[in-house]
């Protein structure tokens, strides 16, 4: 009973990190690594619990754009509209479909590690705040709506969401700057990087399961369900949040936090 208690808690815990930072630039896989250092279960679960609570994230926006993503409506004209956003997210998942194919394992073997998501943290937040300058010194990007995203725009941020497959990078934020500097407002990049992890999540969380489904028992399963209604509900409300947050701010507040956070976690294991 202690054992089930406990476990309870630790998917709680890993459901409220994963529903916090999976939509917010500062990297939910490695935040997970982190706090895998102290609270997991057996590795193996551990590598799919990780990958799978994600899909109570993808519920959260699925739900939240519910009437943008449903594509058959009696209205023809949103029905196309809907399409179209479904059609540039396809596009900009592929680029990630092939290279996780290909280097996943290799990434997720080698690069799965403290040391590589304070690197990467601390990078992606020096590269938010160089974005964030020079966006500041130029009209507010020419990409106004997902309409008016092209699909060689869609294929070129889906390229940098590859960057995110080294943990720490963080998909939402590589997606999110990359197509700020490819044009797109805050308000469009911030919605196509909530569209784009649709697919892009489900993929990875069907691989997940189908290489580790064998290992799944009534408990785990149970903790599993866990992670994925409080990823679910944590995540609903922030990405709430952060739509009505880019309408008025800009991303510096994580760049900054990205930093703070490498140099603290350099800090921690050199001294450890």
């Amino acid at each position: 009973m202690t054992l089930v208690i406990l476990d309870t808690i630790k998917a709680t815990i890993l459901g409220i990190v994963e529903g916090f930072t999976e939509f917010l630039p500062i990297s939910s896989t490695g935040h997970l690594i982190l706090v895998n250092q102290w609270i997991s279960f057996s590795k193996d679960f551990t590598l799919m619990f990780d990958i799978v609570i994600q899909l109570g994230a993808i519920l959260a926006v699925v739900v939240y754009f519910w009437k943008r993503l449903w594509p058959f409506t009696k209205d023809q004209n949103k029905n196309r509209e809907t399409l179209n956003i479904w059609y540039k997210t396809l596009v900009g998942v592929l680029p990630a479909i092939i290279l996780g194919a290909l280097f996943g394992g290799i990434i997720e073997e080698k690069l799965f590690n403290p040391w590589t998501v304070a690197i990467t943290l601390l990078a992606g937040g020096l590269i938010i705040l160089y974005v964030e300058k020079k966006y500041k010194k130029r009209p507010e990007g020419h990409i106004t709506s997902i309409a008016n995203l092209s699909y060689k725009t869609a294929l070129l941020i889906g390229l940098v969401q590859c960057l995110s497959m080294i943990p720490g990078t963080s998909r939402s934020g590589a997606t999110i700057i990359g197509a700020m500097i490819f044009g797109a407002s805050r308000v469009v990049a911030t919605e196509f990087s909530f569209f784009l992890a649709v697919p892009t999540m489900l993929a990875a969380s069907a691989y997940s399961l189908l290489k580790y489904k064998a290992l799944l028992d009534n408990n785990q399963i149970i903790i599993l369900a866990i992670g994925f209604v409080v990823s679910f509900i944590v995540a609903l409300a922030i990405i709430k949040f952060l739509i009505s947050y880019v309408q008025r701010n800009n991303f510096k507040i994580f760049g900054y936090y990205r930093i703070v956070l490498g140099i603290i976690i350099i800090a921690y294991f050199l001294i450890k």
